[in-house]
């Protein structure tokens, strides 16, 4: 698989950035920070070690710039309000939003297992079940032309 830059991606780097992902946006609505801000504080640790940073900065801007854009397009699909949401989930649940719509490179099954790991990480006690479930109906949502290739 390569991605955009036309490099092989290393799926571990990946992996870590998005653990990365998931604890910034997590500290950026928490803390009310500047995304620069949060990007400096990751840089100068030890959270993205070993990861793909471009791909961690990358999304990190994009998907903070558009966090109304994405809580639209998962928040009818949720038993509750966008706002009642875990800080966790909804940031597990933004990340996934912004990769099914802006990351095609991205195969859905990737992004709902990627993230379904991190909420089993990161989240609540089960949280995983309710947001495997609502990745299942974005992804056939915005991804309908893959989801119904593979069956």
């Amino acid at each position: 698989m390569s991605s955009r830059s036309g490099k092989k991606t290393n799926i571990w780097a990946r992996r870590r950035a998005r653990r990365a992902l998931v604890q910034a946006l997590y500290q950026w609505e928490l803390s009310a920070s500047s995304v620069s801000s949060v990007i400096a504080d990751f840089q100068s640790g030890d959270a993205l070690k070993k990861a793909d940073d471009e791909f961690f900065i990358d999304l990190l801007r994009k998907l903070t710039a558009t966090t109304p854009a994405l809580d639209a397009l998962y928040g009818p699909l949720l038993d509750r309000e966008v706002e009642k949401l875990d800080p966790v989930e909804r940031a597990i649940l933004r990340l996934a939003a912004f990769e099914f719509s802006e990351r095609m490179d991205v195969p859905y099954r990737v992004v709902i297992d990627e993230y379904v790991e991190l909420a089993k990480v990161f989240g609540a006690q089960d949280s995983h079940k309710y947001i495997n479930g609502v990745l299942d109906n974005l992804a056939s949502s915005v991804r309908t032309v893959e989801v119904e290739s593979r069956g």
